[in-house]
């Protein structure tokens, strides 16, 4: 053997020190990543301690997810360590909001039971881009609130924006799916858009009664405490919760308007908005907004 004088080995021994299969160092080898050091007069690959330590490198790089040829970028000098792994990081942030996508998705097909075409909807809503999502919004805001001559409305609408972060939760990625389905239904943005025209005041007149219930939460709180004390709808200590919350006030535009709030789902609306932007919302009060519903019809009929 020529190279008998070296202290080199061969490939079957290489595998034996560190742990890896033959084929293996063998692809490796044949890429580049851990070439031979000579050859023996049979044309067998040598190697000899500075391969082992090569091997090792090689081997932690492909555990932390690098290519071969990203490794041979590496080990041949043209970039380095820190630069691919910066590069890595972003790919891996990358496939990991893909997995958390994936996972939203899977666990709300699990929870409603979907069919084939439903679970393709919510994983095509669920994938949008940031542009599609905006335009689905965008179309929505046109359709609802669009045309209503309110000044603070417009200002409010002009702010209006429902972004899914980059890093979502599975929470947000399901609020977004429901939200996106709400968003794109007829019906809902024709019941929504008939509550905000009972809740927009005429240029020149005041706000009409019963606009503000959905996001007075003082209202909500003192129905709430009503409840707990038992108070029934329909009975005499509800007449006197509605005289403290509205006085004389038309309590049948009030009735209207809310019946409208609670047929558009305003309040479901309203708490998936929050879940998709991240923000604490308020308890839902959909059981409290009910009750004062049926507190008004009883009164309108006593």
């Amino acid at each position: 053997m020529a190279h008998e004088h070296l202290d080199v080995f061969t490939i079957g021994r290489l595998a034996h020190r560190t742990g890896l299969p033959v084929r293996t160092l063998r692809f490796w080898s044949d890429h580049g990543a851990v070439p031979p050091v000579a050859r023996s007069t049979g044309g067998y690959r040598l190697y000899d301690a500075g391969s082992v330590a090569r091997v090792e490198l090689v081997r932690t790089l492909r555990e932390l997810g690098l290519g071969l040829d990203d490794v041979c970028r590496v080990l041949g000098g043209s970039t380095t360590v820190a630069e691919v792994a910066d590069a890595h990081v972003a790919a891996l942030d990358a496939q990991i909001r893909s997995l958390k996508v994936s996972r939203a998705v899977l666990s709300t097909v699990a929870k409603r039971g979907s069919t084939v075409e439903e679970t393709t909807l919510m994983n095509r809503l669920a994938r949008l881009s940031a542009a599609e999502r905006k335009q689905i919004i965008d179309e929505f805001k046109e359709e609802v609130f669009g045309g209503l001559d309110d000044p603070h409305l417009r200002d409010r609408i002009r702010a209006y924006s429902i972004e899914l972060p980059d890093d979502p939760t599975p929470e947000q990625v399901d609020a977004w799916i429901e939200l996106a389905e709400l968003l794109r239904d007829p019906g809902f943005r024709a019941r929504l858009r008939t509550w905000m025209e009972l809740n927009t005041p005429v240029p020149g007149q005041a706000r009409p009664p019963g606009a503000s219930i959905w996001w007075a939460r003082q209202i909500v709180q003192t129905i709430a405490e009503a409840r707990t004390d038992g108070v029934a709808p329909e009975g005499p200590a509800a007449a006197e919760v509605l005289s403290e919350l509205f006085g004389d006030t038309d309590r049948a535009a009030v009735l209207h308007s809310l019946e409208a709030g609670i047929k558009a789902g305003a309040e479901h609306y309203r708490r998936l908005v929050a879940c998709v932007r991240g923000q604490n919302s308020s308890p839902d009060a959909t059981e409290e907004l009910e009750w004062l519903a049926r507190a008004l019809r009883a009164a309108d009929q006593t």
